[in-house]
C-alpha cells in the first residue's frame, strides 16, 4: 500500500484557546494530500493520545501557545509510547522560546516550528520523517 495517505492528527494540548496556527497547520497539510484530523481546542493529554490511536494517525501535530509546552509536549510523547505508539510522529509549534527547543527534542518532540515558519517547511518535514 505505497499509496497510503500520511494522516495527521493536529492537537492543542491544555488551556490554549487560540487555534489559527493550527487550523492554518491543518489546511495546508489537507491541501498536501494528507489526511488531517483536527481535535479542536483545550485537549487533555488523554484525549491526544486516544484520539490519535482511533485514527490510526502517522504523526501528532502540537499546536501551544500557553507556555505548558516543556510540560504537555513531553507528556504527549511518554504517553504515546505507553500505548504502543512509540513510532508515532511528533511535531510542535506555536510560540515556544529557542532556549526550550533542545530540551523538547530531548524529549522526543522530532521537529518544532515556530510562528513564521513556511508551511512548505512543515510538509516537507513529515514526508521526510514519517515512517511509512
Amino acid at each position: 500500500m505505497a499509496d497510503k495517505r500520511i494522516r495527521v492528527l493536529v492537537a492543542k494540548p491544555g488551556l490554549d484557546g487560540h487555534d489559527r496556527g493550527a487550523k492554518v497547520i491543518a489546511r495546508a497539510l489537507r491541501d498536501a494530500g494528507m489526511e488531517v484530523i483536527y481535535t479542536g481546542l483545550r485537549q487533555t493529554v488523554e484525549q491526544i493520545v486516544e484520539a490519535a490511536d482511533a485514527e490510526d494517525v502517522d504523526v501528532v501535530a502540537l499546536s501551544l501557545l500557553s507556555g505548558a509546552h516543556n510540560t504537555l509536549f513531553p507528556e504527549v510523547v511518554e504517553a504515546l509510547k505507553a500505548k504502543g505508539m512509540g513510532d508515532v510522529l511528533v511535531i510542535g509549534g506555536g510560540v515556544i522560546p529557542e532556549d526550550d527547543i533542545p530540551g523538547l527534542e530531548k524529549a522526543g518532540v522530532k521537529a518544532i516550528f515556530t510562528p513564521g515558519t513556511p508551511t512548505k517547511k512543515v510538509i516537507d518535514f513529515i514526508k521526510e520523517n514519517v515512517n511509512k
